[in-house]
Formats: structure tokens, sequence, C-alpha cells
């Protein structure tokens, strides 16, 4: 008898593996099937989503009766001929090395077989800059619907500063929220240097170049001082282009005032020209959407289900992480 449920609970527990095993596999059939139809440009009508927040307060707030007199009015206005003046609307959420360059460079290429001088793009950027390289592309690519005529509106709701206000200086007009951060059009450059600590430990280090500033300053290097001079020439010629892109795009700006790697927030950056107007991007965008068709661009990088299924399992793995981390903070502060 005693063999007989060692051998039942023997044969449960490989149903359930086997069972467990089974749902994964298809888990990841699923997600694989998803993929291959998921679209490379996410749309989203941001009209009908201002509609449907102002449906669902009223819905609440009013009376039985002004609720119904209220219905009948938004189904009438829905009738009403539709908006032709369109809004594309793109969020730039910059890192140091403004990965989201890669997403906005295909945002940017969609509108241009779509958008008109008639319609307007407007760009959300949020970023306190980062590497040349990365925010010089991501301006270039704002430059191509200035390049094509179409008005292009820069929001600044938090923080557009350095690379971020290269960005924002190439659009017709920028906004920025009351205290919302621009400006610091300057260069930086941090490099730790750890050759007297080689030397105190007797560890030599060498490094071979062809072409005399192949290398100017490095880590683990002897830093010279015909090196460090032309470390901060480079700096300084930086600069000088970061400049002349901010000028080019804002000749009334006074260089000498605002290019010294300062920021501003709103009010201020508004009294030295650096932005047009103070207003936040929701009240830009729900101003818009009573005259214009307000529509979101998302670019959607298509993933491989192993990416989708890793992405599932480290946030959820993050969340429970956290969950732990703040009950001992909990119980630590009791």
């Amino acid at each position: 008898m005693d063999v007989f449920l060692v051998i039942l609970i023997f044969a449960a527990k490989a149903f359930v593996l086997v069972a467990a095993i089974i749902i994964v596999i298809a888990f990841i059939a699923i997600m694989a099937a998803k993929s291959q139809h998921q679209p490379l440009v996410d749309i989203e009508d941001l009209n009908q989503h201002y509609r449907r927040l102002e449906v669902a307060l009223k819905s609440e707030a009013m009376t039985e009766a002004d609720w119904k007199l209220e219905k009948k009015k938004l189904k009438k206005n829905k009738k009403e001929q539709p908006l032709k003046n369109r809004v594309f609307v793109i969020d730039f959420d910059g890192d140091i090395k403004a990965s989201e360059v890669e997403s906005l460079r295909e945002e940017v290429t969609a509108l241009l077989t779509t958008a008109t001088p008639e319609d307007e793009v407007v760009v959300c950027v949020e970023s306190p800059g980062g590497v040349v390289h990365g925010y010089g592309l991501a301006a270039s690519q704002l430059v191509r619907l200035r390049d094509q005529k179409i008005p292009l509106t820069v929001c600044v709701d938090k923080v557009a500063a350095s690379g971020g206000y290269l960005m924002a200086c190439t659009a017709n007009k920028i906004l920025c929220a009351p205290f919302g951060i621009v400006g610091s059009v300057g260069v930086v450059a941090q490099v730790p240097n750890l050759n007297r600590l080689l030397k105190k430990h007797d560890v030599d280090f060498k490094e071979y170049t062809a072409g005399e500033f192949k290398r100017t300053v490095s880590i683990f290097g002897e830093i010279t001082a015909k090196g460090e001079q032309k470390f901060i020439q480079q700096l300084e010629d930086t600069h000088s282009l970061f400049k002349n892109f901010v000028h080019k795009y804002r000749p009334h700006l006074d260089l000498h005032q605002v290019a010294t790697g300062e920021y501003w927030y709103g009010e201020n950056a508004l009294s030295l020209g650096l932005v047009d107007e103070i207003m936040t991007s929701d009240a830009y965008l729900t101003a818009r959407s009573r005259t214009h068709r307000v529509l979101k661009v998302k670019f959607e990088k298509k993933q491989k289900w192993t990416e989708k299924l890793s992405g599932i399992m480290g946030k959820s793995f993050e969340k429970t992480f956290f969950k732990v981390i703040s009950e001992l903070e909990k119980s630590r502060l009791i």
C-alpha cells in the first residue's frame, strides 16, 4: 500500500511538471506569433483619450438628468465635421547615451511619409544631455522635419539641458513648464587617471599610438602638458560647434550670456530667449485637440520572444526585490 501511494505521488509530481512545461511552451509560442504581427509604429489617438477622460469624469460628477443632456451634446459634437489638421506627437526620453535616437529616427522617417507643412510635429523632450555624437544625431533627426517645412514644436516639462537643448533649439517654437530646466550650453569631460597609483605599486603601463594626438588623455597613461592642452582645445572646439548650432536656429540669443554652461528654469529662460512660451505639454496638446487631430506616434522595436520573456522575468524579479526591500525598510522604521 505504501509503495502504491509513493507511485501515485511520483506520478502526480511528474504530471504537474509536464503540465508546467507545456504551459511555458504554449506561452512562448503565443508570444512568438504575436511578435510576427506586431506593427512597427504604434499610433494613439489623443483626441479619443481626452474624450474618454471627459466622459468618465462627467458621468460620475453629474446628476443623472444633466448627464443625459451632456451625452446628447457629446454625441452631436462627435457627428460634426471631422478635424482635418493634424498634430503628430513624439516622446523623447533621453539617457546619457541618447539611446532613444534609434526610435526617433524611425518615427521621423515615418512622419516624413505622411506629414505636410499644414501639419505640426510636437516633440516632448526629456533629457539632461549626454554624449555629443548621440545628441548630435538626435538633433539632426529633428532638422529633417524643419528641412521639409513641417512646423516643429518642442515641449520641455522637466529638463532639456545640454544635448537636450541641442535638440530643442531646432524647433520653430519651444514651450517650457514654469520649473522646467533648459540651457547648459557647454561641454564637460571627466577622466579619472590612475597613473600615479600604478607607479606606486610598480606597475608598468605602455600604450602605443600612431599619430601625435591619437591619445591625449587616458585613464592609465601619464597626462602630459601637451596632451592636456590638446584635450582642452578639443573641448573648446566642440563647444564652438554647439554654440554655432544653437545660433543657427535661435539667432536672437546672446551667446555670451547663455553659452556659459549654466541652466535656467522656465521663467528666467523665457526672459533670456531660450524658450518662447511658458506652458506644459498637457496644456498645449489639450488645447490643440479642440481644433486638430492629435496623434501620438511611437516606434515599437520588434523583439524576439526570448527578449520579451527575459524582460517579463526581469520586471517580475525587480518588482519582487523592491517589495522585499520595502517591507524590510518598514520593519526597520517600526
